[in-house]
Parts: structure tokens; sequence; C-alpha cells
């Protein structure tokens, strides 16, 4: 999957450097009166592009931090802060979301009991819990957005 994530982003930067050099040649030779029209066409390509870019980026970043977790445990139980694990799947989830729905926002609060310490625990499959947990929330909380009238 990264790999294709890899492919769009290079695709969206070449297009872009691809949209400069039209700009520099072909873009020259058109009459005054079709300039504006090609330049803002072009300008749209380019933010388009760039969203592109940007949103393929946090998607990629969102799966590299998914495998990291995947391989770095063993599935024995081993002391972990609970509290930091919680938050870095609650920033996981949010930004899951945030790369399915550029649209959806969320005040993200957190409440964490500081003297709780380290737990034993498997942290890929506490982390995989809270995941789901995380999506719910968020997916219930985007649905009655939409249910709601304004």
């Amino acid at each position: 999957m990264t790999t294709n994530l890899h492919f769009v982003n290079n695709f969206s930067e070449v297009s872009i450097d691809l949209i400069g050099e039209l700009k520099e040649g072909p873009f020259q030779q058109l009459p005054p009166a079709e300039k504006a029209y090609a330049d803002d066409i072009l300008a749209t390509l380019i933010q388009s592009l760039q969203k592109i870019s940007h949103h393929g980026g946090r998607a990629s970043a969102i799966v590299n931090g998914m495998v990291e977790h995947s391989r770095s445990g063993t599935g024995e139980k081993r002391p972990t802060d609970l509290n930091a694990l919680a938050n870095e799947y609650l920033k996981i989830a949010y930004q899951g979301m945030r790369a399915k729905d550029i649209n959806f926002t969320a005040e993200l609060k957190t409440d964490f009991w500081p003297q709780l310490g380290k737990v034993d625990m498997i942290p890929q499959e506490i982390g995989r819990v809270l995941l789901n947990l995380y999506n719910n929330a968020f997916y219930a909380v985007k649905e009655k957005k939409e249910n709601t009238p304004h």
C-alpha cells in the first residue's frame, strides 16, 4: 500500500512540474484572451495536485505508523504506558478519519490519569481495540452531524 501512496505522491509532484513547463512554453503561445482562462484552469489543477500530495503524505504516515506498530511487538505482555498508547491511537484514528473526509473535524479532549503508570498488556491488541473504538466514535459523530438539521 505504501508503494501506491508513493506513486500517487510522486505523480502529483511530477505533474506540478509539468504544468510549470507548460506555463513556460506552449502556454505563452496562447492569445491573451485565452491565457486568463487557461491560467485559471492550471491554477485549479495545481491546487488539486497539491491536495493529493498533502493527503497522500498524511495517509502514508498513518500507514507507516500502523505497520510499525504491528511489527514492534512479540505478542507478549509487557509494561506499557496506557495513557501514551491511548493518545497515540486517538491521533491515528483522527488522522485516518480526516484522510477519508477532509471536512471532518473534532476537538480532541483527553483526561488521562497521570498516576496510572505502566500496565502489563499486549500493546498491539489493546491498540487495535482502541483504534476500533475511536473509529466508531468518529463515525458516530460524523453521522450525527450530517443528520442534524442546521
